[in-house]
């Protein structure tokens, strides 16, 4: 087992995905969640890194390519847990996340029992953009919830009719609420947006992956015993 550079980033990589739901234990909001954005956000530019150092130098190792994967999918599945538990279970987040969740542990379960054959199906472009999507997708939406935080915070007790009209330009904007609130929109809508081109490229290259383990998944026939009894 070789501990190079790659292999160390990949190792944080991993332990940076439980890192993200820590931070929401022992730090309050926005604070939390910004730490949450900015691990989350170098943990995912070293799966980029890690991958291109190892070919670069050519320190590609078993140990890489077996961590490599389970730190990626540690990462996504942590960070929407804790994003579907602070939107309060929304369909709009839970729908597209449970979808990333069901492909996810789905496709790891059909790698495990193809055991080494499952090497022999390679990432196809498409799966890397799923990944990219998911990636940015959770980061949009961490950023989100920092924006939702300060929103909630200086709209504290503040009459509805009074901050609608804000909004709307009728009344001083005395608390930056306008582009607050377009931050808030904009964080919200575009990460739910990513979330779902996500989850749609996550159905697609689920089937896909699992189109091209079906020859590797037929029951093999035993030949029928011949009549004269020889084998």
């Amino acid at each position: 087992m070789r501990l190079n550079l790659p292999n160390i980033l990949t190792v944080l990589r991993l332990l940076a995905a439980p890192g993200v739901a820590i931070m929401f234990l022992y730090f309050t909001r926005p604070y939390a969640d910004w730490l949450a954005l900015i691990l989350f956000v170098t943990a995912a530019a070293t799966d980029w890194l890690d991958g291109h150092l190892a070919r670069a130098w050519r320190q590609e190792s078993k140990l890489g390519a077996m961590l490599d994967p389970i730190a990626d999918k540690a990462m996504v599945v942590i960070a929407l847990l804790v994003l579907t538990a602070f939107s309060g279970l929304t369909p709009w987040m839970l729908l597209p996340a449970t979808v990333i969740l069901f492909r996810e542990v789905f496709v790891s379960g059909l790698r495990e029992f193809l055991g080494d054959t499952a090497g022999t199906l390679k990432v196809t472009i498409l799966a890397k953009w799923k990944t990219t999507a998911q990636m940015v997708a959770i980061a949009v939406l961490f950023a989100h919830g920092a924006f939702e935080h300060y929103l909630g915070m200086q709209t504290l007790g503040m009459n509805p009719e009074i901050f609608a009209s804000i909004l709307r330009g009728d009344e001083v904007d005395e608390l930056g609420l306008r582009p607050l609130h377009k931050a808030w929109a904009a964080t919200w809508y575009g990460g739910l947006t990513l979330l779902w081109i996500a989850a749609a490229l996550t159905l697609i290259t689920g089937w896909d992956y699992f189109r091209k383990a079906m020859p590797y998944l037929k029951d093999t026939e035993s030949p029928a015993p011949q009549k004269d009894g020889t084998p």
